[in-house]
């Protein structure tokens, strides 16, 4: 039987669990809570075929029975999963393809056997059920089951994932109810949005993997959208984008977790710009606010990964004198690997702050809820309505017709008129790549890279700006005292200086290049 699986799924501290299934939120439940075990076992290939085509097929057993399940890929936004899921029944706990009848599963399956399959790994789950009639205080077509799940997700090499979470699916009525439990469900105790699935946590303990980072998935608008369409489509983008990087920023092991959720955070910015006439005043302010109030809390961070890789360390590899230990380039990159350390500790703070989870939460829910329409009918509302590439060649066009200006005289600009242009650019960027999917592929990639070169190099720019700027910040904490690592600081920056007037001529051109670059929308626009 094939169905719409609608779920979002909060992560939370075991000792917590007695207090959600206390909790007034869960006490509208029709009839007692079910209790049950749930014993789950994930098949795939030996080389996990299924996995690559974003494929799960398990059995799990209920009661005396057995239910096989295949799932296809996980539509994310912004925490919740949807996607499609077929279930039969099975007379054992061996999956059973023969019994899997829908075309559109056997076509996910791919050419695979009965013989080809294999247990990866297995859920073992106690879970209490309820189901909330009127859910999040609305009418009696709003539906959700309340799962609480604990237990615990184990491999056949006996590798083990503690699980503790509550699921919140759909089962009738406005997926913003699922956003509004949730926020009422934040006030009982601290919970999380989790991005992941159990199959994608089972596999990703199966094969040892870290949580890595991830870029933005690929946006695919068309004519037929209408304006409101693109702004839901680009903010779910963005905010999926944040979600899914948050795992790899609190690890802080890898410098492009942390990178990833800025630009994420970044992109977010932009879009909220880029609609914000079709937005109602007080929810843009909001927004906007909370979103930059996060960027900030993380931009230390990155500066200190920016600093260490890409400045620091070049220097370090062309002068052999810091060969020997107890040099000041090695003062510096231990003065400057402790102040990331604090760094990131703010950024944890952050993303494990109530505050950070109420924003994804608000966001979701004013996506589901189309909350922008809460305006005064005007005729700059009823852009909303209008075609996608109406909105699209209008903005492209102005944030275009912005840069050009900024850069104007490019050569004899000062550095804070550079990095005013090198925002400008920024924005455009976005704005391009948010909409590249309704114009042709080949002139909006000669365009993007023009703009990429000329942007990639004033962020050098900025980055030997911002080191001068982390060397006050060592200074203002008294870092290391009159120590050696203000010498190497002095290297760092005198190096980086030579080489930014060196690649002068080679940004003059890349401006010049951009500057001579054919738009690739709408010429009636292009002005």
């Amino acid at each position: 039987m094939a169905s719409q699986e609608i779920e979002l799924k909060l992560r939370v501290e075991p000792q917590h669990l007695p207090r959600f299934r206390n909790s007034p939120a869960l006490a509208g439940s029709a009839g007692r809570p079910a209790a049950k075990n749930l014993e789950s076992v994930y098949y795939d290939t030996e080389d996990l075929r299924l996995r690559g085509r974003d494929v799960t097929l398990r059995v799990r057993k209920q009661g005396r029975s057995f239910v096989q399940t295949i799932k296809a890929a996980n539509e994310h936004a912004g925490g919740v999963f949807s996607r499609g899921e077929w279930e039969c029944a099975v007379p054992t706990a061996e999956p059973d393809l023969a019994a899997v009848t829908d075309e559109e599963p056997l076509r996910l399956l791919g050419p695979i056997t009965q013989a080809d399959l294999r247990p990866v790994f297995a859920s073992h789950v106690k879970r209490q059920v309820r189901m909330l009639n009127g859910a999040a205080g609305r009418g009696p077509e709003t539906v959700i089951e309340v799962a609480i799940d604990q237990g615990e997700i184990r491999t056949s090499g006996g590798e083990v994932m503690p699980l503790a979470e509550l699921e919140l699916e759909l089962k009738g009525g406005d997926p913003q109810a699922l956003f509004d439990l949730a926020l009422e469900l934040s006030a009982v105790a601290p919970l999380r949005i989790e991005t992941r699935t159990k199959a994608e946590r089972g596999y990703a303990l199966a094969a040892g993997e870290a949580e890595s980072a991830v870029k933005a998935r690929k946006l695919l608008l068309t004519p037929d959208h209408t304006a409101e369409q693109a702004l839901a489509s680009i903010m779910r983008n963005c905010l999926s984008h944040v979600v899914l990087n948050e795992a790899s920023a609190l690890k802080g092991a890898d410098p492009e977790g942390v990178h990833q959720m800025r630009v994420a955070l970044r992109r977010l910015r932009s879009a909220l710009g880029l609609f914000r006439s079709l937005v109602p005043a007080d929810q843009y302010g909001w927004l906007a606010a909370e979103v930059k109030w996060l960027a900030g809390e993380l931009g230390n961070a990155r500066d200190w990964d920016v600093f260490l890789a890409d400045l620091l360390a070049p220097v370090e590899g062309a002068l052999d004198e810091e060969s020997a230990r107890g040099g000041p380039l090695t003062a510096l990159r231990e003065a400057a690997l402790a102040s990331r350390e604090r760094a990131y500790e703010r950024a944890r703070a952050a993303i494990l702050s109530t505050r950070y989870t109420t924003l994804l939460l608000k966001l979701g829910s004013w996506l589901e809820a189309r909350s922008w329409r809460q305006q005064p009918l005007s005729e700059e509302a009823a852009r909303l309505f209008a075609p996608v590439t109406d909105l699209a060649d209008g903005l492209l066009a102005k944030r275009h017709k912005q840069a050009r200006r900024r850069g104007a005289g490019f050569a004899h600009l000062r550095a804070e008129q550079r990095h005013e242009l090198r925002i400008s650019l920024k924005k455009l960027r976005y704005a391009a790549e948010f909409f590249r999917s309704l114009y042709g592929d080949k002139a909006t990639a000669k365009y993007l890279r023009r703009l990429a070169a000329l942007q990639d190099d004033l962020g050098h720019l900025n980055d030997v700006a911002t080191a001068e700027a982390l060397m006050g910040r060592l200074a203002a904490d008294q870092v290391g005292g009159p120590g050696l690592w203000r010498i190497g600081g002095g290297m760092v920056i005198g190096w980086h200086a030579r080489g930014v007037a060196q690649i002068e001529p080679r940004l003059v051109q890349d401006w010049e290049n951009f500057a001579a670059a054919k738009p690739f929308w709408s010429k009636a626009s292009n002005g």
